[in-house]
């Protein structure tokens, strides 16, 4: 299954400079872009925290409340509907 995407009004200098390296490289230009594609996303990939994991998944998008942060180290939660100090 093939796919291909059309580009308009690209920069004419970005596209010989497209045309030019994807000649170095041996490649076709949309070969080159995939690999531009891949390499970007594979910069911007990074390992989440297990709090950010947390709130990506169970946040507020997904009705679930998060607590604030603690600043130094564990808080426990209450699940009972009034908080006790």
């Amino acid at each position: 299954m093939s796919t291909s995407i059309v580009v308009r009004d690209i920069d004419p200098g970005d596209k010989s400079w497209l045309r030019r390296e994807a000649r170095h490289a041996g490649v076709s230009m949309e070969e080159l872009v995939r690999r531009l594609i891949r390499e970007t996303r594979a910069k911007r990939e990074r390992r989440l925290k297990p709090s950010e994991a947390f709130a990506r998944y169970f946040g507020e998008e997904h009705g679930v409340e998060l607590p604030p942060p603690a600043r130094l180290g564990y808080r426990p939660l209450s699940f009972s509907g009034a908080e006790e100090e």
